[in-house]
């Protein structure tokens, strides 16, 4: 059974009812001072309190979706996404300052020129005034004499809400696979630019340009590709920048994709959702604006807009993600438009956590290397 199957609920509930009522029941019996029956209270209250947890577990992840599967849990899904392409034919005033730099991958080299490097910075957006910090990878070449006059693409990427940025370099490890694939001939070298999308915490404003409120669509559009094309040596033709996100960041990179074709050329959403939520978390984001709040949902825009320009990645999976179905649906009506070009992950089995994550995040790499600068297909 699996550990989504409300049968193992169930049963882990009944089991810890059952203790309960035995533990009752036998407690009596189980007065004495003797040594079995102290072990025999210490076990019932053990398997009771065991099960408790259990069932209150099983209940969140059903909830929440944080794992798919018992491999899931334990950590034993290893096999890595791959990604299929569903398109025929298709292989200032604003301001950045670094503040720390780290190696890129644990245990590699300090030695920028070699194992490259992660600069902490704070960037300030001209048009949108939103300050936020980020962390930025540059390869082993931008450190190198032989590249010292070439530009590299670059990647914004996005955790989910609330996130940290840090968890992008530290748990999901974008930096260390960046690397390894390039070693391997499997990627370009590329800069990553990693930001959680709560660029005006606590609220969480999906990327959107909310009315009289924080300009995040802005921010992404225009400001963070133009500080950081300012501080670093990035590719300025068409086609440089791509961006990557997962849950809320996978919803906000498919997003400004779509929106912004001449920015973005290649947008990759991990277990994102379609349309933005409103709750606490987020408020009015829309004031009453139909129109904003139609462009704000991908399948209407997919539908109803003229066809983005641009290269798209879904992933889902089959069992353990809620948005299986949407995703479906979004690929059919990219394939739809014949002009966007629209790619997938999609796993037997995930839940909505890091583990899943890390093993679309080498496919995804590769996938938007091929479709940034000089290798887009």
């Amino acid at each position: 059974m699996g550990l989504t199957s409300t049968t193992v609920l169930a049963l882990a509930v009944a089991s810890a009812v059952l203790l309960f009522v035995g533990t009752v029941w036998c407690w009596p019996r189980l007065a004495r001072r003797s040594w079995p029956a102290v072990g025999g209270r210490v076990g019932l209250l053990l398997a009771t309190q065991v099960m408790l947890f259990a069932s209150v577990g099983l209940a969140a992840n059903q909830a929440f979706g944080f794992y798919a599967s018992w491999a899931d849990l334990f950590g034993q899904e290893k096999d890595q996404g791959v990604v299929v392409d569903h398109t025929p034919g298709v292989r200032s005033d604003g301001s950045l300052r670094v503040t720390e730099t780290r190696k890129a991958r644990e245990g590699g080299d300090f030695r920028p020129h070699i194992g490259g490097q992660v600069q902490k910075v704070d960037i300030v957006g001209r048009k949108s005034h939103i300050a936020t910090p980020a962390y930025v990878y540059l390869p082993p070449e931008y450190f190198q004499p032989q590249y010292r006059d070439r530009t590299f693409p670059a990647s914004v990427v996005l955790t989910g809400y609330p996130g940290t940025a840090r968890a992008l370099v530290d748990k999901l490890r974008f930096p260390g696979a960046a690397l390894k694939l390039a070693e391997e001939g499997r990627m370009q070298p590329m800069i990553l630019v990693m930001l959680r999308p709560t660029v005006a915490p606590p609220r969480d404003t999906e990327c959107v340009d909310i009315p009289d409120g924080p300009q995040t669509e802005t921010f992404f559009a225009n400001d963070l590709p133009e500080a950081v094309g300012d501080h670093y040596r990035v590719d300025k033709g068409p086609g440089a920048w791509g961006i990557i996100g997962d849950s809320t960041g996978g919803y906000c990179a498919l997003k400004l994709a779509m929106h912004h074709p001449r920015v973005y050329a290649a947008g990759a959403g991990l277990s994102a959702y379609y349309k933005a939520p409103i709750d606490a978390t987020t408020g009015d984001l829309f004031h009453g604006d139909k129109g904003l709040r139609d462009r704000s949902d991908l399948l209407w825009y997919l539908k109803h807009m003229p066809a983005p320009d641009t290269s798209l990645l879904v992933t889902s999976s089959k069992v353990g993600e809620s948005n299986y179905k949407d995703t479906l649906e979004f690929i059919e009506r990219a394939k739809d438009t014949n002009l966007t070009r629209i790619s997938s992950i999609i796993l037997e089995s995930g839940g909505h956590n890091f583990n899943t994550w890390r093993r679309e995040i080498p496919g995804t790499l590769q996938w938007i290397s091929g479709r940034l600068g000089d290798q887009r297909k």
